[in-house]
C-alpha cells in the first residue's frame, strides 16, 4: 500500500517535542542542515538523490482526522496540540542539492529554515528518504563505472519491501543504470524497463531448443536467450541454432543474444564469445547475472570475461556490504527576532550564509583538522557554485524536479568530475572539503565557549 501522504512517518518524539515547544510558545525559527559523515561501502563520494519524493513529502504534510484520532488514543498529547495540528503546514523554507549530484562528508545535502515545531516534525522522513535512495545511488555508480556500463538493476525480489525496491530502482538508474526490472518504477519514473524470461520458461517446454524457438518467435527484437538451465555451452549452441534460422527466416533483431546466471562466468563467456563470433554473430549480447556487485565484476573484467551487459540485483538493491547511509539532521542555528543567527555546534558547517567568493580573487584552502596543509590557487584557476538551490520559500514548492533521465545525464556529468583515482574500489582517494576561514573561525570560538562552560 502506498501513502501521499506521509506525516506520521516520524519517530514519536518528534512529535512530543513538537508538543513541548507549542505548549512552552516557542516560535523562533532555526536552522537545521541534513548530512552526513563516512561514505558508504568505502568511496570517496556518494551521490546525492531523494529530493523528488522529499518533495512530494513536504508538499502533502498535513494531519488527517484519522492521523488525529490515533494520536489522541495513544495518550501522549492534549486535545490543544492536537487542535493545532488540525491546520498544519509546512511554512518554512528549504534548500538542497540537486539529485544526482556528487558530494562529500559534512556537505549540508538538505538545509531547512522553518519554525522549531516545524523544522523538528519533518526530521525522519527527511532522513528516511535521502538516506536510502543517496546510499543506492552511490552503490550503483560504483557497480556501473566498474562494468563501464551496460548494468541493469534487477533487485526487486530481492528489496527490503516494495518501497525500497521502487525508489532504489530510481536511485540506480539516477546514478547510471540502462535500465530496470521493475516495471512499476518504469512506469511511475518513465524510465526503461528490461527483461527476458527465466529457467521456467525452458523448463516448461519439451526441449530447450523449443523453448528458444518459441521465445524468438514472439520477442524477435529482444531476444535474450537464458542459456544455463541444463548445459551452458549447449545452450550456447541451440541459441547459435535459433539465431542462423532468425537469420535465414529474413529477421532482424534489434537485440539479440545470450544470457548468463550460474557458472564460471569468466570461462563460461569467453567460449561463447568464440562459438558466437565463429558463427557469425559478432555483434550478439553476452548477458551476465549471478550475485554480482561491483568487486565480482572488477574480477570477472581483469579476467577477461566477454560480457557485454549486466544484471544486477541483490547486491545493489541492498546494498548489501553498507546498508546505511548514515545521514543526520543537526540543528545548525537558531534566527531571533532581529534576525540575527545564533549558531550551534553541534552542526558541522561549510562555509557561513553571507560570505561571498570571486573566481577573480585568489584562494587559500586549508585542511580544518591539519591547518598547517595548505593550498594556494591562483585567481582563475578555479571555478565557483553554489551546491544548495532553493526548494520551497515561505512553504510555497519553487523548484520542479527533472525527470529521472535528465537527472541521470545531470549525474554522467557529475561522475566525470572525479579523478579515476577517487573512483577505484580499493584506498581511494579522498577528496577534501574545506571550511572557509570565516567559518573556521567560527567553529574554534563556538568549541572555546563549549570548553569554558564546561570547565566553570
Amino acid at each position: 500500500m502506498y501513502y501521499d501522504n506521509l506525516t506520521l512517518l516520524t519517530d514519536l518524539y518528534e512529535l512530543t517535542m513538537m508538543q513541548g515547544y507549542f505548549k512552552s510558545g516557542a516560535k523562533e525559527k532555526v536552522v537545521f542542515d541534513l548530512f552526513y559523515r563516512k561514505n558508504p561501502s568505502g568511496s570517496a563520494y556518494a551521490i546525492c538523490c531523494g529530493l523528488d519524493q522529499a518533495i512530494d513529502y513536504i508538499k502533502n504534510l498535513h494531519f488527517t482526522e484519522a492521523d488525529l484520532d490515533y494520536l489522541k488514543s495513544t495518550g501522549f498529547f492534549q486535545d490543544d496540540f492536537l487542535d493545532y495540528l488540525k491546520n498544519f503546514r509546512f511554512s518554512g523554507d528549504i534548500c538542497a542539492i540537486p539529485e544526482g549530484t556528487i558530494v562529500f562528508p559534512k556537505e549540508p545535502l538538505l538545509k531547512v529554515k522553518a519554525p522549531i515545531i516545524e523544522a523538528q516534525l519533518v526530521e525522519t522522513a527527511l532522513l528516511n528518504i535521502i538516506n536510502h535512495q543517496s546510499l543506492i545511488a552511490t552503490k550503483a555508480a560504483r557497480v556501473v563505472h566498474e562494468a563501464g556500463g551496460g548494468v541493469m538493476e534487477f533487485g526487486l525480489r530481492r528489496a527490503q519491501g516494495p518501497d525500497a525496491g521502487i525508489y532504489g530502482a530510481r536511485a540506480a538508474v539516477i546514478a547510471g543504470c540502462v535500465g530496470t526490472s521493475n516495471v512499476l518504477a518504469g512506469q511511475m519514473f518513465d524510465i526503461p524497463v528490461k527483461g527476458t524470461h527465466a529457467h521456467s520458461w525452458i523448463m516448461s517446454f519439451k526441449t530447450e531448443l523449443e523453448a528458444f524457438r518459441t521465445y524468438a518467435k514472439y520477442y524477435p527484437d529482444n531476444c535474450l536467450l537464458l542459456v544455463d538451465t541444463y548445459d551452458t555451452l549447449q545452450g550456447v549452441g541451440h541459441a547459435i541454432q535459433v539465431f542462423k534460422e532468425m537469420r535465414e527466416a529474413g529477421v532482424k533483431s534489434k537485440l539479440y543474444g545470450i544470457r548468463l546466471d550460474s557458472g564460471d562466468l569468466a570461462y563460461l563467456t569467453k567460449k561463447a564469445r568464440v562459438m558466437l563470433d565463429e558463427a557469425g554473430f559478432p555483434d550478439a549480447v553476452i548477458s551476465a547475472s549471478s550475485d554480482l556487485d561491483e568487486y565480482l565484476i572488477n574480477s570477472l573484467m581483469n579476467q577477461g570475461a566477454k560480457i557485454t551487459s549486466w544484471g544486477v540485483g541483490t547486491n545493489l538493491i541492498t546494498s548489501k556490504d553498507c546498508p546505511s547511509f548514515g545521514g543526520v539532521y543537526k540543528l545548525a542555528g537558531i534566527i531571533h527576532e532581529d534576525g540575527t543567527v545564533e549558531p550551534k555546534i553541534k552542526a558541522d558547517l561549510i562555509a557561513l550564509n553571507d560570505e561571498v567568493f570571486s573566481e577573480d580573487d585568489p584562494m587559500i584552502l586549508f585542511d580544518p583538522v591539519a591547518t598547517w596543509k595548505r593550498t594556494y590557487l591562483p585567481a582563475g584557476s578555479y571555478t565557483i557554485r553554489e551546491l544548495l538551490i532553493p526548494v520551497f520559500k515561505d512553504g510555497e514548492c519553487v523548484y520542479e524536479s527533472p525527470k529521472v533521465m535528465e537527472i541521470r545525464a545531470y549525474c554522467d556529468k557529475e561522475k566525470d568530475t572525479l579523478w579515476d583515482e577517487s573512483k577505484r574500489l580499493v584506498n581511494p582517494q579522498e577528496v577534501y572539503v574545506d571550511l572557509s576561514q570565516k567559518l573556521w573561525d567560527l567553529k574554534n570560538a563556538l568549541l572555546d565557549g563549549v570548553h569554558n562552560f564546561k570547565d566553570k
